[in-house]
């Protein structure tokens, strides 16, 4: 099943509210993001890069990685009450008007 970015921040906060510690402040989970991000980057370079996983290495994945980082930036966009898909739309706009003329686009013949 298919599911929004408005469904994935209410289901996160539906997780996270049944708890009474509720989100962590904004400095915790800048500081979760960024480990989730250097466990993304160890994978990615134990994938694509020279550096070969040590045998006693737990076998995680670049998709775990990756949902671990959506996880965390949800929680944090919902504890400071940000709509993410008006944050993606935000951005969108910016960069189709901003950067409109920045790449070089693809024959559409």
């Amino acid at each position: 099943m298919e599911k929004s970015l408005a469904d994935i921040q209410r289901e996160v906060d539906a997780y996270i509210s049944q708890f009474k510690e509720g989100y962590f402040s904004p400095l915790s989970m800048l500081a979760r993001m960024s480990e989730e991000v250097g466990e993304l980057a160890r994978e990615v370079n134990h994938q694509f890069g020279e550096k070969p996983k040590k045998a006693d290495e737990a076998d995680n994945s670049i998709e775990l990685e990756l949902g671990d980082i959506l996880f965390i930036t949800v929680c944090f966009a919902n504890s400071l009450n940000i709509d993410l898909t008006e944050a993606h739309n935000k951005v969108m706009h910016k960069f189709n008007t901003r950067d409109a003329d920045r790449w070089t686009l693809k024959n559409t013949d």
